[in-house]
Parts: C-alpha cells; sequence; structure tokens
C-alpha cells in the first residue's frame, strides 16, 4: 500500500473486486496487513459503513452499493465562497443514459450545505434537485442562464482526489487538531495517531474519517512541514494544498532516460531538412526549455513566415507511463522559486528543448502572410532544424532599438530580427483592427536570495520583442486550428466564451463612476474605445481590471466556439506542447495532414474523451494559476515586509479603487497587491464621508477620491489573509503634491460630452482647487477661485 492510507486502499480492493463481497480475512490477505493492523482495519470498515461508502453482506462480508439508476458520477471542484460545482463524467454510460443534455448543462450547482463530505478535486456521485422557482431574485440572477443553472447534490465520495490537507497544528491538553483553510471544510481536522510536529508547525494530514458536515473530520499527520516563516515552507505548503506533483514514478523517469540524446538518422530522413536555415529561438534569459523558433523571408506579396515547434508527439505515445503522467500534470507549473515540469527534465531540457546548435525535430506551420498582416496560405510539415542563435528578449530587444548582433552570430540575424518586429507589426495591427482586446496587465517578476527570501520585486516590461514572438505564435495557432475545423478533426481547441451580460452592466457602472460614457459594452468596439480612452490615464489599471473580471475565463473545449478576448473564430493551442497537454493533443491530431505525415499516425481520443480532457486540463491549469499567483502574493508580501522595516522604508504608488465609510480600499497596481487604507491611516485632520461622490473631504479642503494616484507606506501584514494595511504617506494637498491624478476637469466634462462648466453649491476654496485638478467623477466642472465661501458643512 506505498503512498495510500488503508481506508484508500481498501475502497481500491472493493472496485477491483467488480461488485464481489469481500470478509475481513480476504482483505487482510489482500492487504498484506500485519496481525498488528487487524483492530484498525475493523475500526475502518465500521466508519465506511457509517460513511455509506460500504454495506454489510451476507455472512460477515462487505460489498460496495450499488449507485441509483438517477445517480450521476464525476468530479467536484470548490468555489472559494464554500459552494461547489459537479462536472459530469461525460464518457459514463449512465450519465449519458440520464438523458440530461451536457451540452447545456456542462456543470451542475452544489450548495455548500449539499457538498457532505467532499473535498476539493473529488470524484463523486450526485443526484439531480429540481430547482424551485423563488418569489424574489436578485439583478445577478436575472442573467440568462442563472435561473436555469442545474444544482444537485453529493450523495456518494467514489474516491478521493488525495485527501490530503494542509494547516497549522494546534494542542491543548491530550487533544491536538489543525486548523485548515481549505475551502472544503468549515472548522477544524481532530488528529488522531502520534505525532513529532510541534503546535504551530505547519502539517501536512490525511483524512481518515469524516461521517458528515456537522462533525469534525478526523485525520492523521503524514508529514510536518516546519514553522510558518522557515525558508521553503510557504511554498512546500503550496504545494500539498494544491495537490501538485513533485516528482515523476520510476517508470515514467525510466522510459525517459531510454529515450535517444539525438534524433535517429532514419528519422531525420523522413523529414522536411531545414537545417541550413536561418532559425533562430528567442525566449526569456532564464528559460532551459525552448518550445518554438521562427524563420521568416521578405518577398513581393509579404512574407513567408515558418513557426518551428518542438516535436514532442514524436518520442510521447498515447498511453504510455510519459503520456499517462502528463495528462495527469496537464501542463507545467512555474512558481515563484521553481518549476515542476509536465515531462521529465530529460526531455523538457534535452531532446525535445529547439537548444542551438543541435539537430532537434519540429512540427512546422508554413505560413504565407500578405502586406496587410493576413495569412493567405498555409501548410505544416514535420521537419528537422538546427537552430542557429539563441536570443533572449533583451538581446532581440537591443537589436530592434538599432544596437549591433550578438558577437560571433549570423551576419544576417539583425536583419531577420528587424524583419520578423515588420512582419509582427502588420498582424498585430490587423488583430486589433478585427476587434481583439488589449488587456495587458503589469507583471511583476521577485526574485530570491540564497535562502529562499524575497529580495526584489522588479516589473516586467513586455517590449516590441516580446510583441514578435506573440504574434508569430498566435498566427500559427490560428492556421492550425483552422485547418483541424475544415478537416473536421477531433481535436482541442482554446475557446474565450462571450461576457455575461450582467457582468458588463455591472462593468458598465464602474466605467461611469471615473467619468466615462461607455455606451453598450455588449458591442466589442465600445469596449476597445473604452480601453483606447483610458490608456494612460491613472484610472487605467481600474478599467481594465474591472473589464477581466465581466469576462469569462479562457479555457479548453473539444468544439471550436472561438476566442473573444483575440477575435478569433479559430484557436487552439499548438506552440508549446512542452508544457501543455492540449498542445500534445494538437499535435497527434495534426499528423495525418501533414504533407510528409508519418505512418502510422498516432491515435486521437474519441469526441466524448475529448471533452473529459479539455475539462481535466482546464481544471489543472487554474489550479497552476491559483499555485502560481499564491506563491508571488506570499513572496510580494514577505518583501513588503521586509523593506517596510527598514530604516528607510519605500513609498508605493497606490491607486484609490474604491471609497468606503471605513476608509479606502487601494492596489499597488505595478505589483497587484491589494489593501487598505482605515479611516485612521488618513492624513491628519477632520475627515468626513462623502458617498455620491466616492470621496473623503477634509475640514480644511483636502480631497481623497475613486480614481486617485496616493503614495502609501505600509502600516501592517497579514500573512494569512495576504493583505496589506496602507496609511497615506504625508498630507494631500489641494495643489496636489502628494496626491497625483492626470485627469484634469476638462477631460472628464469631454468624456460625458457635457460642457465645461461651474459646479454648483458652496465648497471652500482648497475643496474647489482640489475639485479643479482632481476631477468629481460624477460633477465634472471648472472651479471659481474667485469667490470665498465656507467649509462644508458635516452631514
Amino acid at each position: 500500500m506505498p503512498g495510500k492510507n488503508l481506508r484508500d486502499s481498501i475502497l481500491d480492493a472493493f472496485r477491483s473486486a467488480n461488485g464481489n463481497p469481500l470478509s475481513k480475512s480476504q482483505l487482510s490477505r489482500g492487504l498484506k496487513l500485519p496481525g498488528t493492523r487487524i483492530a484498525e482495519l475493523r475500526s475502518t470498515l465500521d466508519t465506511l459503513v457509517k460513511e455509506g461508502q460500504l454495506k454489510e453482506g451476507k455472512k460477515n462480508t462487505y460489498l460496495l452499493p450499488s449507485a441509483p439508476k438517477d445517480q450521476l458520477t464525476g468530479t467536484l471542484k470548490f468555489h472559494p465562497k464554500g459552494h461547489a460545482y459537479f462536472f459530469p463524467d461525460l464518457t459514463d454510460e449512465q450519465n449519458l443514459a440520464s438523458g440530461i443534455d451536457f451540452t447545456l448543462h456542462s456543470r451542475i450547482f452544489i450548495d455548500r450545505r449539499h457538498t457532505a463530505t467532499s473535498l476539493d478535486g473529488d470524484r463523486v456521485g450526485v443526484s439531480i434537485i429540481k430547482a424551485v422557482p423563488r418569489p424574489f431574485r436578485t439583478r445577478s440572477e436575472f442573467s440568462s442562464d442563472e435561473a436555469d443553472e442545474m444544482k444537485g447534490r453529493v450523495v456518494e465520495i467514489i474516491e478521493r482526489r488525495s485527501g490530503k490537507l494542509v494547516g497549522t497544528y494546534r494542542k491543548k491538553g491530550g487533544f491536538g487538531w489543525i486548523d485548515c483553510d481549505d475551502k472544503a471544510i468549515e472548522g477544524r481536522v481532530d488528529v488522531i495517531g502520534d505525532t513529532t510536529a510541534m503546535p504551530g508547525q505547519l502539517v501536512v494530514v490525511v483524512l481518515e474519517e469524516w461521517i458528515d458536515r456537522n462533525n469534525d473530520p478526523r485525520g492523521r499527520i503524514v508529514e510536518v512541514l516546519g514553522w510558518p516563516g522557515d525558508p521553503g515552507v510557504d511554498i512546500i505548503s503550496v504545494i500539498h494544498r494544491h495537490g501538485l506533483r513533485t516528482s515523476f514514478p520510476d517508470a515514467v523517469l525510466a522510459e525517459a532516460r531510454a529515450v535517444p540524446e539525438a534524433p535517429e538518422p532514419e528519422e531525420i530522413a523522413r523529414r522536411k531538412d531545414w537545417r541550413d536555415k536561418l532559425v533562430i529561438t528567442i525566449d526569456p534569459a532564464d528559460a532551459k526549455d525552448h518550445d518554438d523558433a521562427i524563420w521568416l523571408k521578405k518577398h513581393a506579396k509579404g512574407w513567408t513566415l515558418a513557426v518551428h515547434i518542438a516535436d514532442v508527439s514524436h518520442y510521447i505515445k498515447p498511453g504510455s507511463p510519459m503520456d499517462q503522467e502528463a495528462i495527469e500534470r496537464g501542463n507545467s507549473t512555474y512558481l515563484v522559486d521553481r518549476v515542476l515540469p509536465m515531462l521529465p527534465t530529460e526531455l523538457s531540457n534535452g531532446i525535445c528543448s529547439l537548444k542551438p546548435d543541435v539537430d532537434r525535430l519540429t512540427k512546422c506551420a508554413l505560413l504565407e502572410i500578405s502586406h496587410g498582416g493576413e495569412i493567405t496560405r498555409a501548410k505544416f510539415i514535420d521537419a528537422v532544424i538546427h537552430s542557429r542563435a539563441k536570443l533572449s528578449y533583451e538581446q532581440a530587444q537591443a537589436i530592434l532599438d538599432g544596437k549591433p548582433a550578438p558577437e560571433g552570430s549570423d551576419p544576417q540575424l539583425a536583419g531577420l530580427v528587424k524583419e520578423g518586429w515588420n512582419l509582427a507589426s502588420a498582424m498585430r495591427k490587423r488583430r486589433f483592427e478585427n476587434g481583439a482586446l488589449d488587456l495587458e496587465m503589469p507583471e511583476i517578476k521577485v526574485r530570491l536570495d540564497d535562502q529562499g527570501r524575497a529580495s526584489t520585486a522588479e516589473p516586467v516590461v513586455h517590449t516590441e520583442s516580446h510583441q514578435l514572438v506573440e504574434e508569430c505564435m498566435l498566427a500559427a495557432n490560428e492556421a492550425v486550428a483552422k485547418i483541424l475545423k475544415v478537416r473536421m478533426k477531433p481535436a482541442i481547441y482554446r475557446i474565450h466564451d462571450d461576457p455575461d451580460p450582467s457582468r458588463l452592466k455591472d462593468f458598465t457602472e464602474t466605467a461611469k463612476q471615473h467619468g466615462y460614457r461607455p455606451g453598450d459594452l455588449t458591442n466589442r468596439d465600445h469596449i476597445q474605445k473604452l480601453l483606447d480612452e483610458s490608456k494612460g490615464s491613472p484610472e487605467e489599471h481600474v478599467i481594465k481590471l474591472g473589464l477581466l473580471k465581466s469576462l469569462k475565463r479562457a479555457a479548453y473545449s473539444a468544439e471550436p466556439v472561438g476566442h473573444y478576448g483575440l477575435a478569433k473564430q479559430d484557436y487552439c493551442h499548438f506552440t508549446s506542447p512542452i508544457r501543455r497537454y492540449a498542445d500534445l493533443i494538437v499535435h497527434r491530431a495534426l499528423q495525418p495532414l501533414l504533407e510528409n505525415a508519418p505512418k502510422p499516425h498516432d491515435r486521437t481520443p474519441s469526441f466524448a474523451e475529448l471533452q473529459e480532457i479539455s475539462r481535466h486540463i482546464s481544471d489543472t491549469e487554474r489550479k497552476s494559476s491559483d499555485a502560481e499567483s499564491e506563491t508571488k502574493q506570499i513572496k510580494l508580501m514577505e518583501y513588503l515586509d521586509r523593506v517596510s522595516k527598514s530604516d528607510d522604508p519605500p513609498l508605493f504608488d497606490g491607486l484609490i479603487t474604491d471609497v468606503r465609510p471605513m476608509g479606502l480600499m487601494v492596489e499597488i497596481p505595478d505589483m497587484g497587491v491589494r489593501g487598505v487604507v482605515k479611516r485612521e491611516d488618513l492624513p491628519p485632520g477632520r475627515w468626513f464621508f462623502e458617498a455620491h461622490r466616492k470621496a473623503w473631504v477634509s475640514t480644511d479642503g483636502k480631497v481623497v477620491q475613486l480614481g486617485m494616484r496616493i503614495p502609501l507606506r505600509v502600516t501592517n501584514i497579514d500573512f494569512d489573509k495576504r493583505f496589506v494595511d496602507f496609511a497615506v504617506a504625508g498630507r494631500p494637498t489641494s495643489e496636489g503634491t502628494h496626491v497625483s491624478i492626470k485627469t484634469p476637469a476638462k477631460k472628464i466634462a469631454k468624456k460625458q460630452g457635457k460642457p465645461h462648466t461651474k459646479p454648483a453649491g458652496k465648497a471652500g476654496p482648497a475643496v474647489k482647487r482640489a475639485e479643479g485638478r482632481y476631477a468629481n467623477p460624477g460633477k465634472p466642472g471648472k472651479t471659481d477661485k474667485s469667490k470665498k465661501t465656507k467649509r462644508p458643512r458635516r452631514k
């Protein structure tokens, strides 16, 4: 039973018995239990019977309960707010026989009180609850599909995803428990058995018993991670909390090590030989795996672009140990201090990485592109390359800035990079003209010292060299998706659904609060116009963030429904098979459509299987993204804590994202750190909240309001909630010495389509000067500085 607790081993034994009953003696022999664990076996069997996982049969035997005919089988995913969504297995015969349209009901809502004893990622049985119409609904419930959402109840835990939880060990007297922040559990987990953990340490506990939601779960501590704050403990806890895999099984490693270090001569002979071409890679300076390489040539009709992608499908075959592990992982995970790769490093950093000066196998999209950036022709081939240069983004940007290419490089390298930017510019211009949305957000890179502690936090600047590579990859992805759809070849597509109209309405109100007239945001042109108007303004970050929250999340699907954000009808992921399983599926689907197709072709899954795989890898992508964000936030908090305690603590450029009676909600846009300025942490003075203006106003005329940029200093950090308390640094003056905003009244008035008029009512001269500079979005206008008036009265 290596790697499993007794409970899981017992359930596995019954599943393998194909419905036949088993006695205690049969179980103990089959599981090879020593005599000292027979009592534990009896106790675990009793618990499983109480939970309904097993039922007692004749002659002291046990068996699995038969599933009710109306029960659906699938996977449960918890939402941070505590409720969950059930995703039915699309290949399960009983599910398909239920008559439910799983295209319409791809997920089923499970209220928290109906999640039973399930955990995130568990395989469960669910029965459908008939929804009772409510006499009153909130505004959000009037959206197109909310009222018709199918609801269910968990009736059976079929299989735990891992059963592992992470929490802080506590002890009082002889009783121990862990405080666990898992979204599926409300409260604590009681600890059973002996442990070497000390109170206050972070531990990993395996769930042993959980009768119902009204009782605390019980579990056994299987690993002590260490003390909070110790180097590495924070990242390890995130890895365990999200159930990420840190090592590869022996069978996978053995298969990876058996792969030859160089392509086979007979395979090279079968492929199109590109080894004499100037094929190059452009990647981050610290990259070790290189998925993609490019070559291009200018001609009278435009350009010929070759996008070469590492041919992972040649080395990993369907159903092999490496393939099974890759599909389980779904993708590589890039944490702040390490990479958890989808493939063993023997492939990801070795034979599949398009390193310079070595032969590598690729799948090539050969595209003809017009002067206007339109793909006019595409063909696909198996190729072999010998990369001539490995450029970092910084080196490529230096060439674009007019500096010489790296010493010793090919004389034609600089010309290829510069022509690549000409091509990318044309494609980029066409993409935005066709309605693509510019949603690039600030990104920051946290660097760690030798002890794993945050030392610096630097913004990542996306330059023309990044855009050059991005446009080439987008073109290849689109061309591949188009041919797969036209040839009706089952594959996995990257999709982005149209936004929910009710969320766009909420976003419209947010834009209006900032002084914009957004129009009808169900119209893509109006969205792009709003983004263009806010570009370069202090509220640009809030506008983009609000739009992102109103959009749905991109995902994978077997249906080519298009990509809203990119404004593309056909789109898939083809360019990163080293780190995404979706791309590997696409490579296999493309094989029979190649000009020099291999024989035989790799098997591709059925449509139903592709639907299941798409759901799974969408989940793993979200899990990885959440873990990546969490580790970055942890290290950003650590960095802020360190610099705030220095002799000369820095000030941060903050943005007011909301104004409330308790104070200000703020964000450091360049870092993605959110926090609060409490009322008592406003600058000295008597401050009054003005809800209609989304502002705090002092009696001597100082104003802080929604959308302003203000300098902040850190006062406290809550590491558990990942939240920061700030104070406004200095005294914001009416002239804006410390409060900086670049949206004068005339600009706000112009956005609203109103004349630039004087405001009504009375206000002190300092307040009027502040309004003239900072522009009240609700009441735009130029102040009259010639009149002296009284201070605003307290309301």
